[in-house]
């Protein structure tokens, strides 16, 4: 791991070592700041947390939401809850894979989508929903899925 990521994971660490059960803090802090949780960071998380390398990587490998690889520049998240399935979340689902090239959990071609699942929204009554990266977007169908996917290769 290079210095300046050393660093920052360093800076991350201060602030949230002496919470309790400090390590889920730990590891949304560093999703968040960097898109994902560096494999070269596993080690220096566990040691500053007195857990071994193994308990750090099974929380990683537990929570879906926790990524060990760079997103793309922008992740799509689809809604697979029930209530959105009723309202044509399957279909949406099967149009975004089609429209990206890729399944959940991977990035499309051109790396600038990488496509999750999510099991709500909290938009129920909009649905299907999506969240593009932090933006929850309600009845999306084909059409809007596409519209949203453009603006997002138009956009840096």
């Amino acid at each position: 791991m290079d210095a300046s990521l050393n660093a920052e994971l360093s800076a991350l660490l201060d602030a949230h070592r002496d919470r309790p059960g400090a390590l889920l803090p730990v590891l949304h802090a560093v999703q968040d700041a960097l898109g994902h949780i560096p494999p070269a960071a596993v080690p220096i998380i566990a040691r500053a947390l007195n857990l071994s390398r193994a308990e750090v990587h099974g929380v990683i490998g537990f929570y879906r939401h926790f990524r060990s690889r760079a997103p793309g520049r922008h992740v799509v998240q689809v809604c697979r809850a029930e209530a959105c399935q009723a309202v044509g979340a399957l279909e949406l689902e099967a149009h975004a894979r089609r429209a990206l090239g890729c399944g959940f959990h991977a990035t499309c071609a051109d790396g600038s989508v990488t496509l999750e699942p999510v099991y709500c929204l909290g938009n129920c009554a909009c649905g299907p929903s999506v969240r593009v990266d932090d933006e929850i977007v309600g009845r999306v169908d084909a059409r809007r899925f596409d519209e949203l996917l453009a603006e997002l290769r138009d956009a840096p």
